[in-house]
């Protein structure tokens, strides 16, 4: 049998620890290092049995793994991309691409050949995937509106453990805005990904209403594809966890696909299809064992193997441009 994928991860954060790292084991990949400049990160690989590394330089040089997961803070996102595309491997980044346009065309520049992928992770969930199959076979007719909800809670002292945390998603220079930013990529791919085709138009209303800090907590997007099809978005990191949260439907002209508790980090969640004179919710079957972290790592693995895949930064950044003309207008009266 052929050795398990070695993976190499820089910024060995809780996402990382808490999803990737199982994710990756669960597609039958492997962790084997860790490039990150905190020594309590850095400790907390080698206890995992990790090896681990300051710089991601250093990890690449070692040839340590074959592919690399980046999941830093949004605006160090361009020196470990363009350090493997010179290593010519393939590396798969957290979304968005980067903090700023500027430096995802950067990152976009320095690729040369080198396989990249943004981590949407939401494009492959298992539910999606069933999600996007129903629409193309036409179970809800010709789609008409998406509409998603995507909301957690993230106020100025989070913690994702109740332990200490940079909770660097609420400064406005390394995320690069605030829960807008965050979450609402996520839809916007992955309506892309049930459509089958872009959007042309994207607007932003922000909100800063219940947390005090410098970046958005709340915000509504709205926008079209070419085709006519409507978009509509509310993220929030003002939603308390408790409530519902999430939730993605898709009406078409003879029917309309719900999937709730689908949008996250986890496995699960519900589809069903309501079509027919009585509406009545039927259930679309699918993996609910599968988180869309793993299925994003086999993706992942498959496409460096040669295979047939999705991974495409001339879309993606195409989409953040979109975004980000939406957003800086938004932000002006933030």
């Amino acid at each position: 049998m052929a050795a398990p994928t070695r993976w190499g991860i820089v910024g060995y954060g809780w996402v990382a620890r808490d999803y990737m790292v199982p994710g990756i084991a669960a597609a039958g990949g492997v962790v084997t290092a860790v490039a990150d400049p905190s020594p309590a990160s850095r400790a907390r690989a080698e206890a995992a049995g990790i090896a681990a590394f300051d710089r991601v330089e250093e990890m690449l040089a070692a040839g340590a793994c074959d592919l690399v997961y980046v999941a830093t803070p949004n605006d160090a996102h361009g020196a470990p991309v363009t350090a493997c595309a010179a290593a010519g491997v393939p590396v798969l980044c957290e979304k968005p691409i980067a903090a700023t346009v500027a430096q995802a065309e950067g990152m976009a520049a320095s690729l040369g050949a080198t396989l990249y992928g943004t981590a949407f992770d939401q494009r492959h969930h298992p539910a999606h995937v069933a999600l996007a199959e129903a629409i193309a076979a036409g179970d809800i007719g010709r789609p008409v509106a998406v509409r998603i909800v995507y909301a957690c809670w993230v106020d100025p002292a989070w913690t994702p453990d109740g332990g200490e945390h940079d909770n660097w998603r609420a400064d406005p220079v390394r995320a690069g805005g605030g829960a807008v930013i965050d979450l609402a990529l996520h839809g916007l791919d992955l309506s892309e990904r049930l459509l089958g085709e872009p959007l042309t138009d994207l607007s932003i209303q922000l909100q800063r209403r219940i947390h005090d800090y410098p970046v958005d907590d709340g915000g509504m997007l709205s926008g079209r594809t070419a085709s006519g099809v409507l978009f509509q978005s509310h993220v929030a990191y003002n939603c308390a966890e408790v409530l519902p949260r999430r939730r993605l439907e898709v009406l078409g002209e003879r029917g309309l696909l719900v999937a709730t508790d689908t949008m996250g980090q986890t496995a699960g969640g519900t589809l069903v299809r309501r079509c027919g004179r009585s509406g009545e919710a039927m259930p679309v079957a699918f993996d609910t064992a599968t988180s869309p972290f793993a299925a994003q790592a086999a993706a992942f693995m498959a496409a460096a193997r040669g295979e047939r895949h999705d991974f495409s930064m001339t879309r993606d950044l195409a989409l953040m441009r979109l975004f980000d003309r939406a957003y800086t207008e938004a932000r002006r009266w933030l």
